[in-house]
């Protein structure tokens, strides 16, 4: 893990600690009058969070906590930071929020997907189309629907910074879950990515990988890959499924492969692509067939009777 180079013209008083892919990345705002936090990581990180968080503060209080989007990488250390610092205030996109006030860990997929977040709590909700204040800068808060329909990237106007968390990556997006709920998402995508282009940013803070400067073909591979999931939709679902188990391995790092296909069986999020986009596969079939893709391109590997991350 290592502390992103600043891009040109990046805003000042704003840091970006990259982290790896289990934990999204962290954006520090710091301002003359508060200091801001931008999505929190995974729970298993959280020390770690904190830690980072302290010393990018240097000794400063943290006044405010923003999470573009609730899945579980992205605000897993919510909790911890909560528990760190006693006058924070959190503010989440407005969709999930009766879910998080009941803390129910079904809809906010935690429990489907075989994830884990600590309970937490918030002060308030992201508006889309408002201004918000993070250390010194205001940025715009927008609906960013696809990948999450309840996500809100960030935009500082001065600086043409984007925070777009998994709305946009350097190389894609995120896993579009909707789409494998039943519900029409693609086409979200495709007008968050309108947005984007529309705002033409000149720096762009994924949620996951490095800091980088924002162009046309950036977007361009961005929209080859939505057009690929359109046009096979099994292509997405496969490669979502893929994607939990990867996360899994992230998180696990190592494990019997009777204890991890065992769990891999059980997650009703991977069950439920199985079967919608798999029926003729059984269970055990369709976790063999997604380990051993992993396994071909080197993100996970197999020595006997044990898994291990690639």
């Amino acid at each position: 893990m290592s502390t992103s180079q600043d891009p040109p013209a990046f805003p000042a008083g704003v840091e970006v600690i990259e982290r790896g892919w289990l934990s999204s990345n962290i954006v520090v705002c710091m301002g003359v009058k508060s200091t801001a936090l931008v999505d929190s990581g995974y729970h298993t990180h959280s020390e770690q969070t904190v830690e980072l968080v302290r010393t990018a503060l240097s000794g400063r209080p943290l006044d405010i906590l923003v999470n573009t989007h609730l899945h579980s990488d992205h605000c897993g250390g919510n909790a911890a930071l909560q528990e760190a610092f006693s006058n924070l205030t959190t503010l989440i996109p407005p969709g999930k929020a009766p879910s998080v006030t009941e803390w129910d860990p079904i809809a906010l997929t935690y429990q489907p997907t075989g994830q884990h977040c600590p309970r937490f709590t918030f002060d308030g909700a992201l508006q889309p189309g408002t201004h918000l204040d993070l250390g010194d800068l205001p940025w715009q808060v927008l609906g960013a629907p696809g990948h999450d329909p309840d996500a809100v990237i960030l935009f500082e106007e001065r600086s043409r910074t984007l925070i777009s968390g998994d709305a946009l990556w350097e190389n894609g997006f995120g896993v579009v879950f909707p789409e494998l709920e039943g519900d029409r998402a693609f086409d979200d995508v495709a007008a968050t990515l309108d947005i984007i282009e529309k705002l033409a940013p000149r720096v762009l803070v994924p949620g996951h990988g490095a800091v980088t400067a924002y162009d046309a073909a950036l977007m361009e591979r961005a929209r080859r890959r939505l057009d690929s999931f359109v046009k096979d939709p099994e292509r997405h679902a496969r490669h979502a499924a893929k994607v939990l188990l990867k996360f899994r391995l992230l998180q696990v790092q190592a494990d019997d492969w009777m204890t991890f296909k065992h769990w891999a069986m059980s997650t009703s999020y991977l069950e439920n692509i199985r079967v919608r986009f798999f029926a003729p596969a059984t269970a055990s079939e369709f976790i063999e067939l997604l380990t051993d893709e992993l396994i071909n391109v080197g993100a996970a590997r197999r020595e006997a009777n044990k898994i291990f991350n690639g």
